[in-house]
């Protein structure tokens, strides 16, 4: 698999199939190398990557993440294998062990110590037994990791990890912990408007769904921020540090910051600065275009 330097991560579940399929080459025309797609309580992420597969060429289609949760082992094997093999290697898997509030809340499940039980759900997976024909090449795995024991699974038993919500800082720290080899796909949400108010009022929106998962905040603390950062509405350096904003240049400068600190490829998040949802914002996704 060719991963390039730079792609979309977003929700499509507002989307009709159509629409997302037109959405999915419309960002493979414009150059992106991969768009990288959520499970929360919507589109069966398999299903709908080998949908977006079937209606482009180049682009690879990423899960970010696949919840260890909804599928044991044996099945989440059949699913990777299955998409990389009718791609050609267009299809990268990314696992994480999701939130306490989905698992049990949402799903009914017992939530188990995240590192332990990614770390069992990898191993059986190694086990599995796969009759299907199989991918030219073996397909790749990341792992959701924010916190130096996860990254240190992603690198001792996948191909890289797959951070969310976090800051260049968070990006030079996991480089460190995965070492030099491993891939560091990185997720950055994007607000483009040099209006200030604009932009931190969007972003403050968005950062509401997240700032009560203990995962996140944990992280957020890991990188420096106190809890009267991330408290309430966040402060204005809880919403620097983990949106982009500005114009297209100054978007530009916080994907080069993640390169720097050591990023392999930087997916983006384009959120509309009108506050919408359901679409992405093409104007940003236009003027960042490889």
């Amino acid at each position: 698999m060719q991963l390039g330097r730079i792609g979309v991560w977003y929700f499509t579940d507002a989307m009709s199939a159509q629409h997302a399929a037109t959405a999915a080459k419309r960002i493979e025309d414009l150059g992106y190398a991969a768009l990288w797609i959520p499970e929360t309580v919507g589109r069966d992420p398999f299903a709908h990557a080998a949908w977006l597969l079937a209606n482009t060429t180049r682009l690879v289609l990423a899960t970010g993440i696949a919840n260890i949760y909804h599928r044991e082992p044996g099945v989440t094997l059949q699913a990777q294998m299955t998409l990389a093999e009718q791609s050609g290697d267009r299809f990268l898997l990314g696992l994480g062990v999701s939130h306490k509030p989905l698992v049990e809340g949402v799903r009914g499940l017992t939530y188990g110590k995240p590192v332990a039980t990614m770390r069992t759900y990898l191993e059986r997976m190694a086990e599995a037994r796969y009759a299907g024909p199989r991918p030219d090449t073996t397909p790749r795995t990341v792992l959701a990791a924010l916190g130096p024991h996860m990254l240190a699974l992603a690198r001792d038993a996948g191909d890289g990890a797959h951070p969310y919500f976090s800051s260049p800082a968070h990006t030079r720290l996991a480089r460190q912990i995965l070492g030099p080899d491993k891939w560091l796909c990185v997720e950055q949400k994007v607000v483009m408007t040099p209006d200030a108010n604009t932009a931190r009022k969007v972003a403050r929106t968005v950062a509401k769904t997240y700032q009560a998962l203990p995962n996140y905040r944990n992280n957020w603390l890991r990188m420096g921020l106190t809890e009267e950062d991330i408290a309430g509405d966040g402060s204005d350096a809880f919403i620097d540090a983990t949106f982009a904003w500005g114009d297209a240049s100054a978007v530009r400068d916080r994907i080069a910051e993640h390169f720097d600190a050591g990023a392999s490829h930087v997916c983006i998040q384009p959120i509309q600065p009108g506050g919408s949802i359901g679409t992405p914002d093409w104007n940003a996704l236009e003027a960042l275009a490889p």
